[in-house]
């Protein structure tokens, strides 16, 4: 099973995970955002149902994800767009992937 894990993390954080991955000490695949609020504008409730079907499925084009989720094929499509650029899914010539058979979400917040 490849699982992925979406986190919160300063940039530090990030170089040392990937100095770890260049020594070959490999923590697995991770999609990670600076801040709680960059992540919760990227992932909004419908790019999470659009993650949801897509998670464990095999590349699928806007009218299927569309359909699936039971929306309008341009919002999904602007959604499609927005979680491509922000590199949480990939594209592969008229269809989106998201490789990935499973999601574990991982952050915490603290008192400011």
């Amino acid at each position: 099973m490849k699982t992925v894990t979406i986190d919160v993390a300063p940039l530090d954080a990030v170089k040392r995970r990937m100095a770890d991955a260049l020594k070959g000490k490999m923590r697995g695949a991770y999609i990670t955002f600076s801040t709680h609020e960059l992540m919760w504008k990227t992932l909004t409730p419908k790019r999470w149902a659009i993650l949801k079907i897509m998670t464990g499925a095999e590349a699928l084009g806007v009218r299927e994800i569309a359909r699936l989720v039971e929306r309008d094929v341009k919002g999904v499509h602007t959604d499609l767009q927005a979680l491509a650029k922000a590199g949480v899914i990939d594209r592969d010539e008229a269809k989106y992937v998201f490789p990935y058979d499973e999601i574990h979400v991982d952050f915490r917040l603290k008192a400011a």
